[in-house]
């Protein structure tokens, strides 16, 4: 393998990224980054007061193990300062860094194949109808006790992709030579199979 091959995940909330992302890491022997995490820890922060430029000029890797990032209010947060041009500015770096590491590396996140890394080896765009997606992110908080209708959880799944989609900087879209995995119909294994030979047609 080249001193470093990168793998671009993107896609929208819920649609099975962050799990074929980490599938198709270890898989391959490849480090990961959840390039969300990024931007969940820079709103968490926002939640606390710090404004959002500041958080993430002064992000460390030590935030990005905070145990509060995955919940909808962090969310929520992210999809808020991710809007913030100076905010994703100052988050490029620190993702290229990684995206080129020796040995290789799995990014997932909403610009990666279009912004991030738009000469990564292997792109991928996971996408799923707002439905699916609402259906899976209710039953997740559901096992986690936390109370929201299915109704309530497709309304914030649909509001975060006319954000995600419409803003101006780096809105979500697949790149023009990446390949669209839907999984509305596919179990997560049928998935990571399908992304796995489509990284492995390109090393």
């Amino acid at each position: 393998m080249s001193q470093s091959f990168t793998i671009a995940i993107d896609g929208p909330a819920a649609a099975g990224k962050g799990t074929i992302s980490k599938a198709v890491a270890a898989e391959l022997g490849l480090a990961h980054l959840d390039t969300g995490l990024l931007y969940r820890a820079v709103g968490v922060k926002t939640l606390e007061g710090i404004p959002a430029i500041a958080a993430a000029q002064g992000l460390t890797s030590e935030d990005l193990q905070r145990d509060d990032l995955r919940g909808p209010e962090a969310a929520q947060a992210a999809s808020k300062v991710a809007v913030i041009a100076e905010v994703r500015a100052a988050l490029v770096d620190f993702q290229r860094a990684f995206a080129r590491r020796a040995g290789g590396a799995v990014l997932d996140g909403r610009d990666i194949g279009t912004v991030i890394c738009p000469d990564a080896e292997v792109k991928l765009f996971v996408t799923a109808s707002a439905e699916v997606r609402a259906q899976r992110r209710f039953l997740e908080l559901s096992a986690k006790g936390e109370a929201e209708t299915l109704e309530e959880v497709l309304a914030d799944v649909k509001a975060r992709d006319e954000r995600d989609m419409n803003r101006s900087e780096a809105p979500l879209r697949p790149a023009e030579d990446a390949v669209v995995i839907d999984t509305s119909a596919l179990s997560i294994k049928e998935a990571v199979v399908k992304a796995l030979q489509e990284a492995s047609a390109r090393r």
